[in-house]
């Protein structure tokens, strides 16, 4: 069957025009093939763009079909389609939340999860989220009025700064970091020979820190052998020693026992001294009169003299 040049014709206008439907639609956010479920929302004032993206959770799952007025109620309608395999309550919200900093608004299905399933042409809640630029604008008088104190403040010190740079003084800015400039110098002149020194003597140092390391475990080893051998115990009975000790010392300081006695008896203490005494004369006086002693055996009495002041020296 041949078919006539008009009927071509015919059918490649048509398909110029359908093509040209479709793509005027998909431009304008519409896809004629595609399947969705219809839902209504309403807002005080309108701040969707036509065709602002529906989302859950951040993904796009729809998108605005129509905005209208309502000339009743004086708020603004608003249809947007969703794709049917998301199910979520009849009782959630359809919150208007901006997009970029900068504007741009978008609806986000907030799911309630009470099980109430929505069904297609169902009216939803709808609540706002206020963007930055909303809260800077109400914000704004309270933001400029501390700024403004801000700046006088900042070009008060900006002037006390430059005041105290140009000021040619002794105790001028200038004299104060050329002499911190010297000091870093200085320090870094030291920090150098410092580090020439440890670089010389890295040896002795590393030798130093063996040797340390070598008295430390020594240490340790002599502590293990110290536990070992009883230390504790030896401390324990010499602690009961130094005891024993106080108490004896405490008895003689009474005047308890014989060394006591000795020590707290004054009587003891003259009888002591006197015999003492008799005792160094006796002493002295044989050593004046040898003879009377060697004569004691013979039965002859030598009658005794007192010593002078001169012999007893």
């Amino acid at each position: 069957m041949k078919i006539s040049r008009e009927v071509k014709t015919a059918i490649l206008v048509l398909s110029g025009i359908a093509l040209f439907i479709y793509l005027f639609s998909f431009l304008k956010g519409d896809d004629i093939f595609s399947n969705t479920q219809t839902y209504y929302t309403e807002f005080d004032y309108n701040a969707l763009p036509p065709s602002a993206p529906v989302t859950v959770k951040g993904n796009r799952i729809g998108k605005v079909e129509d905005i209208s007025y309502d000339f009743d109620s004086g708020k603004t309608k608003v249809s947007f389609s969703v794709d049917p395999k998301l199910k979520f309550s009849k009782n959630s919200k359809v919150r208007l939340y901006p997009t970029g900093l900068m504007g741009g608004n978008a609806l986000a299905i907030i799911d309630a999860n009470d099980g109430q399933l929505a069904k297609p042409g169902d009216f939803i809640q709808s609540e706002i989220k206020k963007g930055l630029m909303s809260s800077m604008e109400r914000d704004l008088p309270k933001v400029t009025e501390g700024l403004d104190t801000t700046l006088r403040s900042a070009d008060t010190l900006v002037n006390s700064l430059n005041a105290l740079v140009i000021d040619d003084s002794e105790n001028g800015l200038k004299n104060t970091i050329a002499e911190l400039n010297s000091t870093l110098k200085s320090f870094k002149s030291l920090s150098y020979s410092i580090q020439g020194v440890v670089n010389e003597n890295d040896k002795k140092i590393a030798a130093i820190l063996d040797n340390f390391t070598e008295v430390s475990k020594t240490l340790s080893e002599l502590s293990t052998e110290l536990k070992e051998a009883g230390l504790s115990t030896t401390v324990e009975d010499l602690n009961k020693t130094l005891e024993s000790m106080q108490s004896l010392l405490a008895s003689i300081d009474n005047g308890e026992g014989t060394i006591g006695k000795l020590l707290k008896d004054d009587a003891l203490y003259k009888n002591l001294e006197g015999a003492s005494k008799e005792m160094e004369l006796l002493l002295l006086d044989i050593k004046l009169h040898p003879a009377r002693y060697r004569r004691i055996l013979s039965k002859k009495e030598i009658p005794y003299t007192p010593p002078t002041e001169d012999q007893k020296n």
